[in-house]
Formats: structure tokens, sequence, C-alpha cells
């Protein structure tokens, strides 16, 4: 599935991916805040994207909405499950216009596409316009989800992956990979450096959801497992360094 590329920024090493989805949570762009958008926060991400784009690398991003509304947290407080995810859909989109204009001010080419059509802010989904995009070297942002209720961003961002025949599936979370417990309360958790599918599953580790796994297992698609929050970790993570966990399957060589 790898790909080796010669970069054209100044990282020393080669690239080891063409094109790469960012699954990123709506969380992250909060920074510190309890809710809503730290500008400061997307910029940050917003450079990250961009120095890993100037390697040459074909970038898709698929960003939360968890920041601004939650599908099933308002299900759970008696809102109907599909009209709560449909709200939580739309914040994707908020989300996602946020980071094309961080990305643009730093003369990055950004589209958006959203899976429920709104024209007026952004380009219906259209799989074959999105890969001519990647191919002439823009970013693209897909938002809405998949365009269905019960479905979560971490699905959507499998899907698209899958769609766009992605080398490798990135999640960026606050921690640098997937632990036997949580790091932030047990000092003692153990980091995996490599996990199976299989094993995501039946352990229920909770690196996506279990649709999510499924999707990229049967394309055959990695998922890196990284830290949004250290900088530089996106680009590490390209060239094969740094602190990251691999989900894959048994026969996936680096």
């Amino acid at each position: 599935m790898s790909h080796t590329r010669k970069p054209g920024g100044n990282m020393g090493d080669k690239v080891k991916y063409k094109r790469v989805l960012l699954k990123i949570s709506g969380e992250a762009l909060m920074g510190q805040r309890e809710y809503g958008l730290d500008p400061d926060m997307v910029e940050r991400i917003a450079q990250e994207v961009r120095t890993v784009h100037g390697l040459g690398v074909e970038i898709c991003l698929v960003i939360g909405g968890g920041n601004i509304f939650r599908g099933l947290s308002g299900a759970a407080a008696g809102m109907e499950r599909a009209t709560a995810d449909y709200m939580g859909m739309l914040a994707t989109v908020i989300n996602s216009l946020a980071m094309q204009n961080a990305l643009e001010r730093l003369d990055v080419p950004t589209r958006v596409q959203s899976a429920i059509p709104m024209s007026t802010v952004a380009e219906p989904y259209i799989r074959r316009r999105a890969v001519r995009h990647l191919e002439k070297g823009r970013i693209i942002i897909f938002g809405a989800g998949t365009g269905n209720p019960f479905f979560t961003t971490d699905t959507a961002a499998a899907l698209r992956a899958s769609e766009m025949n992605c080398d490798l599936l990135l999640k960026g979370t606050k921690v640098d990979g997937v632990y036997d417990a949580d790091p932030v309360k047990n000092p003692r958790a153990k980091r995996y450096d490599r996990l199976t599918y299989h094993r995501v599953l039946t352990e229920d580790l909770g690196v996506m959801d279990h649709s999510a796994i499924s999707l990229a297992r049967e394309n055959r698609i990695p998922i890196a497992v990284f830290s949004i929050n250290q900088p530089g970790a996106f680009a590490e993570v390209i060239a094969g360094r740094g602190q990251f966990t691999i989900v894959s399957d048994s026969k996936y060589r680096e």
C-alpha cells in the first residue's frame, strides 16, 4: 500500500505515502476552550497540513463537529437521533470552512465538498471532481459526514479514504497512539506500535468505531493514530518516524 516519493519541502527523508486522509475531531479545534473554535489552534493545524502538502503529499481532511454539536449527545437529551445527527453534520461544515479559510490564508489551495448540498458555501461531494482536485495539488475537506444519520465522522473518514484510494488514514488525537489503558489516568499504560484490525475490533480498543475499522480493513487502508497536539507529528508520521500506532492487517509491511 505504501509509496515512496521524493519530498518537495525541506524534510530530509522521503515520504512514505502519496495520498492520505487526515481525520481530526472537532474537539481538537477547541484548543483550551470549552466550546467552539480556537483560531490559534485552527491556524496551527493548518500549518501542519501545509508542511505535509509542501512535501508533495495529496491530502484529504475530515473534521468532526463535536466542538459545536454532537448528534449522540442530542439524542441522549431527548432529540430524535436523525435530527441530532443532521445538526452534527452541519457543524462539521462550519469547521471545514474555518479550516479552509486558515489554509487559504497560508496560500494553500483548498476545496470543501459537502455530502449535504449547500452550493452557496461548498461544492457538492462528487468523487471524480474530488480526485481531480487532489491531482491538481488542492487539499480537499469533506464536510457533512456521509450525508446520512447514524454514521459517525470516523466512518465518513474511512469511506472517503476508500473512495479516494488513499494510502493511509490518519487519526489525530490527544495522545500519541493507542494504549492498553488511559495514559492520562495511568502513567504505566503501554502504547502499541502496531495492531491488527481484528484485535482492535475484538478487544474494542476504541481507535475508531467498528464500521470505520471494517471499511479500512476491507479496503486494506492502514490507520495511523498519532497526537495532533504534538507540533510536527503529522509530517513525522508521513515520513514513517515519530510515535504513533499503525493498525493494519498482519500482512502489512512498511
